[in-house]
């Protein structure tokens, strides 16, 4: 249940779908006074989300700061899912957020820990046969990783199953924590919390960061990748303060 309400929720904290309503408001409204608040209302946030200097300052203080490996050697990697998705052919293809699966599988390269253990499956509301588990699982076997370092969890479709699932996986194993968890800068806060949240002792390695380089005098003009961007981080903020408070 917390999973499909979280699906059906998401479209109602959209930036976006604030400024629709309120301009569709004032299309219909009949009272001058409130049209123009409503009209005043929905363009200011249509300015303030998309002005690229007030998302690139809030993500500053968000995303988790890059962690550079220790002669450590780790028992594993966390790789968390959601850089992978259904084709039209329907097998799997790398997106936007790869950057997960490269930091983690160069990792494992260089030796920070001896196994890689992936957590993902199907996060649509009606998933087809696609899992993202058994995508990385064939990805991972081209780059000629050994069987015995990889761990493969194929039905997760969230965070907090990431979590769940993760730490069946590793106690079976009998690999011990800590782990170093890695998933993008702007997931890492609400992973840090969620998993810890499920008793496991998890060192962050942030990847795919969004937000690059210096401020500069055009990010205060309009942005659509503001927009976007701060879908994806209001969405973490809701996610943060609902995991705050769910018993996991």
């Amino acid at each position: 249940m917390y999973f499909l309400i979280s699906k059906l929720f998401v479209i109602f904290i959209y930036p976006f779908t604030w400024v629709l309503a309120l301009l569709l408001y004032a299309v219909f409204c009949k009272n001058a006074r409130r049209k123009q608040k409503l009209l005043i209302t929905g363009v200011a946030l249509l300015y303030i989300f998309g002005n690229s200097l007030l998302i690139k300052l809030f993500a500053r203080m968000w995303d988790v700061d890059t962690y550079p490996p220790t002669s450590k050697i780790y028992s594993s990697i966390i790789l968390l899912g959601g850089f992978a998705s259904e084709g039209e052919d329907g097998k799997g293809m790398f997106n936007q957020s790869a950057d997960r699966f490269i930091q983690a599988t160069k990792l494992l390269t260089n030796h920070n820990a001896s196994h890689l253990l992936f957590t993902g499956g199907n996060a649509e509301i009606k998933p087809g046969k696609f899992r993202e588990g058994n995508f990385v699982s064939g990805e991972l076997k081209k780059m000629h990783f050994a069987d015995s370092t990889v761990l493969i969890e194929r039905q997760a479709r969230n965070t907090i199953e990431n979590a769940l699932f993760s730490k069946k996986l590793l106690d079976q194993a009998n690999l011990k924590p800590p782990y170093l968890l890695v998933t993008s800068a702007f997931h890492m806060r609400r992973s840090l919390l969620i998993f810890k949240k499920a008793g496991m002792d998890v060192v962050p390695y942030p990847s795919d960061f969004l937000i690059k380089g210096k401020v500069e005098w055009s990010d205060l003009l309009p942005s659509a990748d503001a927009f976007s961007l701060w879908s994806k981080y209001i969405k973490e903020i809701v996610g943060y303060i609902a995991a705050y408070f769910k018993h996991i």
